[in-house]
């Protein structure tokens, strides 16, 4: 049973895992609800040790053996305070390591090559390897960061719409729409906002983008900021000879026309997703492991 190796992309909308075995090869897939570690520790620990027990159960083992693996899991908020610590000290696995998401979605995009990703869901990130070595930055949550990411895109929309509201700025069709969804009542909306998790915001995201396409005057200067935002992101982290940068995501293709060219030129498929990733980094903690107890 120590033989096995589970990887977890723990997002902000769903928990997924995958079961491997030590040559890497994938062999059960599991999923569960949301890990906001950031805003619902307790919850998000039931959510990534349930994908993991329904890999394994996907895989023909039992839940149980949850306590037998080496596991990766690939988390937002892992590199704020004592977050990531505190989740690893209470994951069951044999051998657990919690690392950044933004980690994982730069080994599943590049492998073990450099270059830069940029991951965009319910959360943003970035995180670039140059000669070996790793850097991050963003990751910090909706609230004071995860600029382009669809928390922040829903936030801005709801904030625009109640400026627009209050005839501090012009109304726009999405704007109007907004208001119209709650009855058009500020408070409602206020309301709402003061109790919606990142993923509640994130869920006007495609609203966005489908006004900006439209000519939506409001939602096109939102994706213009979260694009200027991605862009000094980038010019942060890639160098002169920086051979590809991968935007990565739920939002990450419809962000493609909006960047500047210099990025742009810059842009390639990834190998493979964040949860490969995490199943790549579990397969070699489980082989780093078994080398040090031999």
């Amino acid at each position: 049973m120590t033989e096995l190796a589970i990887g977890i992309d723990g997002g902000g909308t769903s928990c997924r895992a995958a079961v491997a075995d030590r040559m890497g090869k994938v062999i059960g897939h599991g999923k569960a609800g949301p890990a906001n570690i950031l805003s619902d520790l307790e919850n998000s620990l039931i959510n990534i040790v349930e994908s993991a027990r329904a890999a394994l159960r996907d895989a023909g083992f039992k839940s149980e053996a949850v306590s037998t693996v080496s596991a990766v899991l690939g988390v937002a908020g892992a590199n704020v305070g004592d977050y990531g610590k505190r989740i690893e000290k209470a994951l069951p696995f044999k051998n657990g390591r919690v690392v950044t998401d933004a980690l994982i979605s730069l080994q599943g995009a590049l492998g073990d090559a450099d270059g830069v990703v940029g991951a965009f869901g319910t959360g943003s990130v970035y995180y670039a390897r140059r000669d070996g070595k790793l850097r991050g930055i963003g990751g910090w949550g909706s609230i004071v960061g995860d600029q382009a990411s669809g928390a922040r895109l829903g936030r801005d929309l709801l904030e625009k719409s109640l400026l627009a509201y209050d005839e501090v700025r012009p109304a726009s069709p999405l704007t109007i729409k907004v208001m119209a969804e709650y009855g058009n009542d500020p408070e409602r909306l206020v309301e709402f906002a003061h109790t919606a998790r990142p993923t509640d915001f994130a869920r006007y995201a495609p609203a966005v983008f489908e006004g900006a396409a439209a000519g939506d005057a409001t939602a096109i200067e939102i994706i213009k900021d979260a694009a200027l935002a991605i862009d000094q992101s980038l010019d942060v982290l890639t160098w002169p000879r920086c051979p590809s940068v991968c935007l990565l995501g739920g939002l990450a293709k419809a962000y493609d026309p909006w960047i500047a060219d210099r990025h742009k030129a810059l842009l390639s498929e990834p190998k493979a997703d964040a949860l490969q990733g995490a199943v790549d980094l579990a397969v070699k903690l489980l082989n780093e492991q078994q080398r040090g107890a031999a």
